[in-house]
């Protein structure tokens, strides 16, 4: 495989990929790199303003100078960073693991995380299908299928995504549909249980009554904003 600069890719897709003939060279590079070292690239330039910027947060607060600049870095870098991923996917599908190294499906499931919902939704066939093909690992679709939802303001499926409630004070899971169930369609597509994912992950106790209730009464909520 012929290995092409990734600065010089980066570059082209930052400055140049409006025009017809710079993103026929964009895809091109992009159809000759090697994935391994285009993607840790990639995780690299996304992750770590985003790490700096959170260290920033527990030093000067969230709405300091020196967080908004890392945030505008982050910003920037995720515009390119999409770019990338989205070429990827839609010249070749969804690339085989060994052609995008140990941290290569991480870092393109991240990259889409961080995207508007539409991105999100335009490549859930995708990953589904990789998950079918073994391409991908189970957690990274729960993900998505549960950041679409709450993003969409409804009942996610997989219970991974949490939310902060300031009446409370304290984070809880965001209401899950069929909360009895939950465990059948995780193990379904090859994920631990419930509790013990929100344990290791969260250190946060399942509490199935709890999340029954809660379930219902946002339910019932939704409904009855959908009908005012």
């Amino acid at each position: 495989m012929i290995r092409i600069c990734v600065v010089a890719v980066l570059f082209i897709l930052s400055s140049c990929w409006k025009s017809s003939e710079n993103k026929e060279r964009v895809e091109d590079a992009l159809n000759n790199i090697d994935y391994g070292v285009l993607l840790d690239s990639v995780w690299r330039s996304e992750q770590g303003p985003i790490s700096k910027r959170d260290s920033l947060i527990r030093i000067y607060g969230t709405e300091s100078a020196e967080v908004s600049k890392q945030q505008k870095i982050y910003e920037r870098n995720h515009r390119v960073n999409e770019k990338i991923i989205r070429n990827i996917l839609d010249e070749n599908g969804w690339p085989d693991p060994e052609l995008t190294g140990s941290r290569g499906n991480w870092t393109i499931c991240n990259v889409i995380q961080h995207s508007d919902n539409e991105v999100r939704i335009q490549y859930l066939p995708m990953m589904r299908k990789a998950v079918q093909e073994e391409k991908l690992e189970p957690r990274f679709l729960a993900r998505a299928e549960d950041r679409i939802a709450t993003e969409r303001g409804e009942l996610q499926l997989y219970g991974g995504q949490m939310k902060y409630y300031p009446e409370s004070k304290s984070f809880n899971v965001w209401p899950v549909y069929d909360p009895v169930n939950i465990d059948n369609r995780r193990a379904a597509i090859g994920l631990e249980p419930i509790d013990v994912f929100l344990k290791n992950r969260f250190d946060f106790d399942w509490d199935l009554e709890e999340q029954i209730k809660r379930s219902e009464e946002f339910e019932k909520a939704r409904q009855s904003k959908m009908e005012n």
